[in-house]
């Protein structure tokens, strides 16, 4: 991956973004945009990057750069603050961790408590760890003092640094979905790089994902696109207790994968398919009988319906503080984007 993008990805990644607020990646996400595309955004959150304003056809890029993560329900009397999930935790993965609280005054700094072992009774021992029984420690010695430092209604994230693993592998925190939100910005950039595009092209960093799709919905509706595309992520199957027979075979390093099912446009994902194979694009294929759990959803809903297609990358260990990708699936997945909408031209029919 060339040093300009590796940066831009791990700003993105490093920007504290829960659900609902999202203004630091997303004006990560726009700074980088500027420089090749017009860029605005909206009263969600949402931002907006376009290419060949006027073209046709109208193609819709998404990717939601929000990410799980906590918000303060309660300050106790001792100046513990209690909390709830933003998205989909599994509350085993909070014990024990670090977070960073976005606060008026600033960032707070904390630690998820949990009662020790060794104070709790043999049968409680074997009970998993429920969220109303955790805790964040913000070092404060009374109420006084924490409701000084945070109030509720602030959010926070996971503490935890991106981590270079080798063969261009990388952890981090909020990978889900960051990737994606990076994917359809690299793809917009190489279509500027490219002359001659039919299609008008807008990139979508979507906001609040991760609590019912609500960015990808709003934007769709505004943009009314002839054709859309969601990148997300997908799981990866190369780990133990992994089913591929339930979801495929996708492993790190075997590049993008092109999902077909129910909701999803057979126009979009065999012209995906069509790409690949001229490209020489390694990838794989995912297959959903239903909803698909991402911005595609919401998106071919959208007005009279959007034909949509969804692109995803094979991602390790989601919805934790170490989630784990390869960068050339990112790559891959960026230039098999771009080389559809290249295809594409004024003629493009997406009814069926």
């Amino acid at each position: 991956m060339r040093d300009e993008s590796l940066r831009f990805l791990k700003g993105l990644l490093s920007a504290p973004g829960t659900s609902g607020h999202e203004v630091a990646p997303a004006g990560v996400w726009r700074d980088q945009a500027s420089s090749f595309a017009a860029v605005r955004g909206d009263s969600m959150g949402n931002s907006f990057a376009t290419l060949n304003e006027g073209g046709s056809p109208r193609v819709m890029l998404s990717g939601h750069v929000d990410e799980i993560g906590v918000v303060v329900t309660h300050v106790d009397d001792q100046g513990l603050v209690h909390f709830k999930g933003v998205g989909g935790w599994d509350p085993q993965v909070l014990v024990g961790q670090r977070i960073r609280l976005q606060t008026r005054s600033g960032e707070v700094r904390g630690v998820i408590g949990k009662k020790a072992i060794h104070l709790m009774e043999a049968e409680d021992r074997k009970k998993v760890s429920d969220i109303k029984t955790l805790w964040i420690d913000v070092g404060a010695k009374d109420a006084d003092e924490a409701r000084e430092m945070v109030r509720v209604g602030d959010v926070g994230v996971i503490d935890q640094e991106i981590l270079d693993l080798p063969n261009d592998r990388l952890a981090a925190r909020s990978l889900d979905n960051r990737t994606g939100a990076f994917v359809v910005l690299e793809a917009l950039r190489l279509l500027s790089e490219k002359s001659g595009a039919s299609a008008e092209v807008t990139a979508v960093a979507s906001v609040q994902e991760e609590i019912g799709a609500n960015g990808a919905r709003s934007s769709a509706f505004g943009l009314d696109p002839d054709a859309a595309i969601a990148v997300d992520v997908t799981h990866a199957t190369d780990v133990p207790g992994a089913s591929k027979n339930e979801n495929g075979d996708h492993s790190l390093g075997s590049g993008p994968v092109i999902t077909r099912a129910s909701t999803l446009s057979p126009i979009i994902s065999d012209g995906l398919m069509d790409a690949a194979d001229r490209g020489e694009i390694s990838y794989s294929i995912e297959a959903d009988a239903g909803r698909t759990g991402t911005d595609a959803d919401a998106i071919h809903f959208s007005r009279a319906g959007v034909a949509s297609g969804l692109v995803s990358v094979p991602n390790r260990y989601m919805h934790s503080p170490n989630e784990v990708v390869q960068l050339d699936d990112l790559e891959n997945a960026a230039r098999l984007i771009a080389d559809y909408i290249g295809s594409l031209d004024a003629d493009t029919d997406f009814v069926r």
